[in-house]
């Protein structure tokens, strides 16, 4: 495959099947050579895939077949090799997880800002932006003058919300997210908190990037995704941003060009941290992966980073699952 169609999709609306719709989607994704992560519950379907460009049609064209995804938020990218090694299709009980079953967007939303409306908004000294991401991603890149709340999951964003703003002090909010789903949930949970003029960019920085031509833009850095590109820039195109095999933190181009920086090994955010032998151990199977590569093999280390991300992510989605039980 020369270039693979990346998706990324996500819509609340109410599914009653979807115990029975993850296997079809599961199917049709894996007859079609397309892989990555499709969410199902109750309020909606979110995930982003990847495939060859008529596989991903075709996924498409299931979706638009039925009528309750016919209001589908779909952006779309192009990577040069599939950035997904399997397909995922889950069923759970929020398509984001915040934490608060009362919050539904389907009743109750703030109001959607275009891209080309979005850089005036920011120029609004009244306006209060925040970035509804995690730390982890706000620091590969952000819209200038943004508020970020320093959450590590978004369960953590409610908390933040009633500790630090007031509906009447604050009376207008803007937000952002990467794709636009976050920002569906936090605009309503602001609005039942008695927030009244809550706006939120549609389609999120990914549509921004798309749409807004990068001389006109206000972006500043990269957009962290969480594939194996790690971050895109304007037009979508990937960048050189990385993630630390050590501590799994998106580094930089800044990041990278550190002293501190060890590819494969270490980073300046962990560097001090490391242990001799656990040095000692990522340099030998970095030698390893090397060595494989000369012999036009590969290595199981060199899958190893996105295993542990993986494993990473799902201790967070299992964390945040409890948390919301709870």
């Amino acid at each position: 495959m020369s270039t693979a169609r990346v998706i990324a999709l996500y819509g609340f609306v109410a599914l009653d099947d979807c115990e029975s719709l993850a296997p079809r989607l599961l199917e049709l994704c894996r007859k079609n050579g397309i892989r990555g992560t499709l969410l199902l519950a109750h309020e909606g379907i979110n995930g982003t895939v990847a495939g060859p460009p008529a596989g991903v049609q075709a996924l498409l064209d299931f979706l638009a077949a039925d009528a309750r995804f016919h209001g589908l938020d779909v952006k779309e990218s192009v990577a040069g090799r599939l950035p997904f090694h399997r397909m995922k299709v889950r069923v759970k009980k929020e398509i984001v997880t915040l934490g608060l079953p009362d919050v539904d967007p389907t009743c109750r939303v703030g109001t959607y800002v275009e891209g080309e409306a979005w850089n005036a908004l920011l120029a609004d000294p009244e306006v209060i932006v925040i970035d509804t991401r995690n730390d982890y991603e706000v620091r590969l890149g952000t819209f200038s003058g943004a508020v970020n709340p320093g959450t590590s999951t978004f369960t953590e964003f409610p908390a933040y919300v009633r500790e630090h703003l007031d509906p009447r002090q604050h009376k207008k909010i803007a937000m952002y997210c990467t794709g636009g789903i976050r920002c569906e949930k936090a605009s309503s949970f602001m609005l039942g908190e008695g927030f009244e003029q809550v706006f939120h960019l549609r389609g999120g920085i990914l549509r921004y990037l798309e749409t807004v031509p990068q001389e006109q833009s206000l972006w500043q850095g990269d957009c962290f995704v969480f594939d194996e590109r790690v971050a895109v820039t304007h037009a979508l195109a990937p960048t050189q941003a990385a993630v630390c095999f050590n501590c799994r933190t998106p580094l930089t181009r800044e990041d990278q060009q550190s002293a501190d920086f060890e590819p494969e090994v270490s980073c300046p955010h962990c560097r001090s941290t490391l242990t001799a032998e656990r040095r000692a151990s990522l340099q030998e199977r970095t030698r390893q992966i090397a060595l494989a590569a000369t012999r036009g093999e590969q290595h199981l280390g060199d899958i190893a980073p996105l295993v542990e991300r993986r494993r990473a992510e799902k201790k967070a989605r299992r964390a945040a699952d409890r948390h919301s039980a709870g």
